[in-house]
């Protein structure tokens, strides 16, 4: 069993509309949008990340917006919701708010005993906050939310699979411990994790496979400490069967992806550099960051991209 695993990483979906998507998670959700750079392998589209002051791994939710992408359909063999940690009595606040912003999809639920209110995002993504106890995670002070209700980081994302058994089986290996099944969702836990250390395996046998698109989780990515750390996960990986690819430099971090047995693709990312390995972190996400394999493009790029505040 491996335990360099320490919870989730960041989030990575995909998106429509640009300016849309980032006045939700900044002007609605109150986020720091730390970096504006574009997709390594489509540099005419930008990619934008949101999290706290300073990018912190398990904050991280980050978004490829591609313009005209069809609506995503849900389905099995995906990341069905993303789940954010509120404090405790933080819901009523949120349920007044996002109503206001015009927000869909409100409902409220308990989750394994956590208070939850669940809401849509501008494609339909599937957004939840769940009220936790005691997350010492500091947020990010300046979104004009009150820091006494202000999103901490992550608390979890849902699995959504037709078969469990075996992705079950891949998340014990990778260090997570199961914590109780309730109808048709287990969940696992990292112990002393990062904050974002929660994962809920949904069972729909009964459920066609999602078609990809705007709304659409694209990947989710598990945090560990060092390139060190990485390499020993992802031999450990391969040595069990699976086809881990080569680790990737994307600036900020140093990624190995792999798809699980349930279809959801994984990625195990580094938590160094960092988000402040070419801007201070008072400046985070203000100016345009270009990969260097497309520094010649720039004068292009920035014709081609929407602007955005």
């Amino acid at each position: 069993m491996l335990t360099a695993i320490k919870g989730l990483h960041h989030v990575t979906s995909l998106a429509a509309d640009a300016r849309q998507n980032n006045d939700f998670f900044t002007k609605v959700l109150g986020l720091r949008r730390i970096k504006k750079t574009v997709n390594f392998d489509e540099p005419s589209v930008y990619h934008l990340y949101y999290g706290d002051e300073a990018g912190t791994p398990g904050t991280v939710m980050t978004y490829f917006p591609f313009p005209h992408i069809a609506r995503g359909r849900p389905g099995t063999g995906e990341v069905g919701t993303t789940v954010f940690s509120v404090p405790k009595g933080a819901l009523g606040f949120w349920k007044e708010r996002l109503a206001a912003a015009g927000v869909a999809g409100l409902s409220e639920e308990t989750v394994f005993g956590e208070n939850r209110l669940y809401f849509s995002g501008p494609d339909s993504d599937s957004f939840a906050l769940a009220e936790v106890d005691g997350d010492p995670r500091v947020p990010w002070t300046h979104g004009g939310v009150d820091p006494d209700v202000e999103i901490r980081g992550f608390h979890s994302v849902s699995l959504r699979l037709r078969s469990a058994g075996a992705t079950a089986e891949l998340l014990q290996y990778m260090g997570y411990r199961l914590f109780e099944t309730k109808d048709n969702v287990t969940r696992f836990f990292v112990p002393e994790g990062n904050g974002a250390s929660v994962i809920d395996v949904e069972a729909l046998p009964d459920v066609t496979h999602t078609r990809e698109g705007a709304g659409s989780v694209h990947h989710v990515a598990f945090a560990v400490e060092n390139r060190a750390a990485q390499l020993e996960v992802r031999k450990a990986l391969i040595d069990t069967g699976y086809y881990v690819t080569p680790v990737i430099d994307r600036d900020y971090f140093w990624a190995i992806y792999f798809r699980t047995p349930g279809g959801v693709l994984f990625e195990i990312s580094t938590n160094e550099p960092g988000f402040d390995r070419d801007e201070d972190t008072a400046h985070l996400g203000q100016s345009l960051r270009i990969p260097a394999q497309h520094a010649h493009l720039r004068s292009r790029i920035e014709e081609m991209l929407p602007p955005i505040d």
